[in-house]
């Protein structure tokens, strides 16, 4: 199976020059290659119930050992003929990942095309996704300590920034969020799931597209207007760094006070100077309260209501490395959607009334 055979059987044309590039620049690359079905199905153990290490809407993930010994995990995407669901998916994945490489991205080791299955193999991540950890047992919250918590979002920082500001074409992944950060052995940050993921040409300020990602992360102004930016993504790194300090869901229910939305918590907790209360208390006291609280500002930076006002990956890097003096920065109310069940992902036309506050205003 040739990279030109895969061309050939793909009907979604703009993502076809990137591809048969990404063939050139990787011919001679032996990391990157395709595979056969016989060696999935044996390193998979026959796709069998008891590899499968995750679910999502675009397939299903399951770990395997190749005959050399190495660990692999291989995503499945069945197409569905009609609506080309699972193509698109495999296209971005490719065009993404097939050409460039950083520590904080995971690596995509390359794919098998059978019929209408879609095989795409990468580098297997010991610890699961980082939604596992914050999400499962205390017990698993408590593997997270500040210093490890701190180094993921200063890992994911830094793979966005290679992404939105020096690949090129940019790259808006457009799915942030807990379960599409892997972790490996050593906790290191892997931002994974490029489904979704749209090219950003030179002098382009967005992207007009169909409205998709995750209900929570999700940037208000572009479920309104189906124009992605650079800054969608920030407003979910944003959300994701406020989940990560907190340890508590994006949206959470009681029965005595309804839906919480973590980021009206957080953005009324600031308004109090209480920020301090929303620290994951599993880390009793392990870190230095001025730092968590400056890290919850910075979220609040990346999510509020105006795009312009969030700042560009690179300079949240920066803040969140350095002890930066957040003072100098007027911290505006955030967005967020209130009403889910209203909410048609997909037609980019979403109601304002959906919305705390939204700005729809164009930004890089």
């Amino acid at each position: 199976m040739k990279f030109r055979s895969l061309l050939s059987s793909c009907c979604y044309s703009p993502s076809q020059t990137a591809m048969e590039n990404s063939r050139h620049d990787r011919q001679d690359n032996e990391s990157f290659r395709v595979y056969s079905y016989s060696e999935l199905k044996s390193a998979t153990n026959g796709f069998s119930g008891a590899n499968k290490v995750g679910e999502g809407g675009f397939g299903t993930v399951y770990k395997g050992r190749l005959r050399d010994g190495r660990k692999i995990a291989v995503k499945v995407l069945s197409i569905e003929v009609e609506s080309m669901r699972g193509e698109r998916e495999f296209i971005a994945e490719l065009t993404s990942l097939s050409n460039i490489r950083h520590e904080n991205l995971v690596e995509l080791k390359g794919f098998y095309v059978d019929g209408s299955n879609r095989y795409l193999v990468y580098d297997y991540m010991e610890n699961n996704s980082l939604a596992y950890a914050l999400q499962g047992v205390r017990e698993n919250r408590m593997r997270l300590s500040w210093i490890a918590r701190k180094e993921i979002l200063i890992g994911v920082a830094r793979g966005l920034a290679y992404l939105h500001e020096e690949v090129e074409p940019h790259i808006v992944h457009r799915d942030i969020k807990a379960s599409n950060i892997l972790l490996d052995h050593n906790f290191k940050p892997k931002v994974a799931d490029f489904g979704l993921a749209k090219l950003l040409r030179e002098n382009s300020s967005h992207v007009s597209t169909r409205v998709a990602g995750t209900i929570g992360y999700l940037a208000p102004e572009y479920a309104v207007s189906g124009h992605l930016t650079r800054k969608s993504d920030i407003y979910s790194f944003g959300v994701l760094l406020l989940e990560i300090v907190s340890g508590r869901a994006t949206v959470d229910f009681d029965l005595e006070h309804g839906e919480h939305h973590l980021v009206q918590r957080v953005w009324e907790h600031y308004k109090a100077n209480e920020l301090v209360k929303l620290i994951d208390p599993v880390l009793d006291a392990d870190f230095r309260e001025e730092e968590a609280v400056r890290f919850m500002k910075i979220g609040l930076l990346c999510v509020q209501e105006n795009p312009t006002k969030r700042p560009r990956m690179s300079l949240a890097v920066s803040m969140l490395i350095k002890d930066t003096d957040l003072n100098e920065h007027n911290i505006s109310q955030p967005a967020h959607i209130i009403d889910f069940m209203d909410i048609k992902m997909g037609k980019g036309n979403s109601s304002t009334s959906f919305f705390s506050k939204v700005s729809t205003a164009n930004s890089m």
